[in-house]
């Protein structure tokens, strides 16, 4: 570690990308836009639930490469009650090593929704996963990289 490293590490994230993370001089830069800022939300005050289904599509099963909707992992979100998000999925086999990083990548992205202050994520092995609830272009890509799915 550098003799500077501990000079400059904080916990918060710096609002520019500058040595003292203040803005350049004279920067007329416009600010930078937060992912979800234009989605748009219903009477609950909340996304939809399919727009809550699309954002984990940023969820990528670290071992097979592709996001969770797409391999058919994500059965179904819900919104329960007002700011509260519940997704109901499984994992492609029982006692799946990276089951809590999956768990905390869904809780990170939902929670970045606006509206969304509480994620509640469920594992369910009823219906067991199957290769049939891969998308259609995932199987694809993957019978072409010499999976037999």
């Amino acid at each position: 570690m550098s003799e500077h490293a501990d000079a400059t590490m904080t916990d918060e994230v710096p609002e520019y990308d500058t040595p003292d993370g203040n803005a350049p001089a004279g920067d007329t830069a416009p600010r930078q836009r937060h992912p979800f800022e234009d989605l748009p939300l219903e009477e609950d005050g909340m996304p939809s639930g399919q727009d809550l289904m699309n954002g984990l599509r940023a969820v990528v099963d670290p071992e097979i490469g592709y996001n969770i909707v797409d391999l058919g992992l994500v059965y179904e979100v819900t919104k329960p009650a007002r700011g509260q998000a519940h997704v109901l999925m499984t994992l492609t086999s029982m006692g799946c090593p990276l089951t809590e990083v999956i768990h905390q990548q869904c809780s990170v992205i939902l929670g970045a929704m606006p509206g969304v202050d509480n994620v509640e994520v469920e594992f369910t092995f009823t219906p067991p996963w199957s290769t049939d609830m891969i998308a259609d272009y995932v199987r694809e890509e993957l019978r072409a990289m010499g999976m037999n799915v």
